[in-house]
């Protein structure tokens, strides 16, 4: 392990975090070296001759030679007993910007929050307090609590590139792999409809990794429509990718074709579709229908949809139940691979 000796500065850990702004924004803070966290204090290598900076004494230290060590988030902040803990472990990032949950109690600490994320994800430039999705719009309230005032930005997904409003439009990067998976079940030929598509990240990689006849990114959010538009132009897909702007429940009225494969994307409210979706569907209809619900009640939502179906003149041949994420204690993110057959005595 090669070392060097070079200037140090000796800060507190309850005052690393806007410190090491201040390094950064100086350009005082050496990269070459890594930085040296010990119980009490962090040490920074610095570009600088000075006796002192901000009050803190400048000390040579020996220091592992290599790129500039990011930290947790969490190294950065010292909190109040019992606070530090509840700070959270996860969060999305959506190409340059970190959406966040706080507990209450943090809420007080939110901008030394955003600026240890930022300070710790060099491509970060907005932080955002978030509340839950909510409405068939999918949209959420966020307040901007570090970094640039913007809220469009551009993610990248297996080569994929799509441009999101997490203002005004719903992406969720945790759904990378689920995504994935449907396009490996998409068939040559088939005819696909993204009921609920936002700015269409399930419709594009399917167009792109599989061989869909067509497919058909339907939303009610004309914010969300505006940016999937862009988002077919730049992945190249116009020619397999229909975006419409409409209400789910006009799509027997919009479409005269009869669907393979139906994405529901639209946790917490898909059932109310369900109905919908069916009216759409062909003879034998794959459905990947996406819910938030308790762990208990999987069985029980089974069961209504296939009574739904019944009443639409389908029978549910087989569901299969995925669980994706953890959403809350018990209550899960779960996708269920339904495939819809006709009743034979139905015309």
């Amino acid at each position: 392990m090669t070392k060097k000796k070079t200037k140090a500065l000796c800060v507190p850990l309850s005052k690393a975090e806007p410190v090491r702004r201040y390094l950064k924004e100086q350009h005082l803070l050496r990269e070459d070296v890594r930085i040296v966290k010990e119980a009490t204090c962090i040490y920074f290598p610095i570009a600088s001759k000075q006796k002192e900076i901000l009050n803190y004494p400048v000390i040579t230290k020996s220091f592992e030679v290599g790129t500039l060590k990011t930290h947790c988030y969490k190294d950065l902040l010292k909190l109040p007993k019992g606070l530090q803990e509840e700070l959270p472990t996860s969060y999305d990032i959506i190409g340059s910007v970190i959406l966040i949950k706080l507990p209450k109690g943090l809420l007080r600490y939110r901008k030394q929050i955003g600026h240890a994320l930022i300070d710790t994800h060099k491509n970060i430039r907005t932080v955002c307090l978030i509340d839950p999705v909510s409405g068939e719009l999918r949209t959420r309230n966020i307040t901007i609590i570090a970094g640039e005032n913007q809220t469009l930005t551009t993610h990248t997904e297996y080569g994929l590139i799509f441009h999101v409003d997490v203002a005004t439009t719903y992406f969720s990067p945790r759904l990378a792999s689920e995504r994935k998976r449907i396009v490996a079940q998409v068939k040559s030929g088939e005819i696909v409809v993204d009921l609920f598509a936002g700015v269409a990240p399930f419709s594009i990689m399917i167009a792109r990794f599989a061989k869909p006849k067509i497919v058909y990114a339907i939303d009610k959010n004309r914010k969300a429509i505006d940016l999937a538009m862009q988002n077919v132009k730049q992945n190249h897909v116009l020619d397999t990718v229909d975006v419409i702007h409409a209400d789910a429940n006009d799509v027997g009225k919009i479409l005269l074709v009869k669907a393979d494969r139906i994405i529901m994307n639209l946790p917490f409210s898909a059932f109310k579709f369900f109905s919908v979706a069916l009216s759409i569907a062909a003879p034998i209809c794959k459905v990947h229908y996406y819910d938030i619900i308790r762990e208990e009640d999987i069985e029980g939502r089974v069961t209504a949809l296939k009574k739904v179906a019944k009443k639409q003149g389908y029978t549910l041949t087989e569901v299969l139940i995925h669980k994706i994420k953890s959403y809350a204690p018990r209550e899960f993110y779960i996708g269920l691979d339904i495939t819809a057959t006709k009743h034979a005595d139905v015309a």
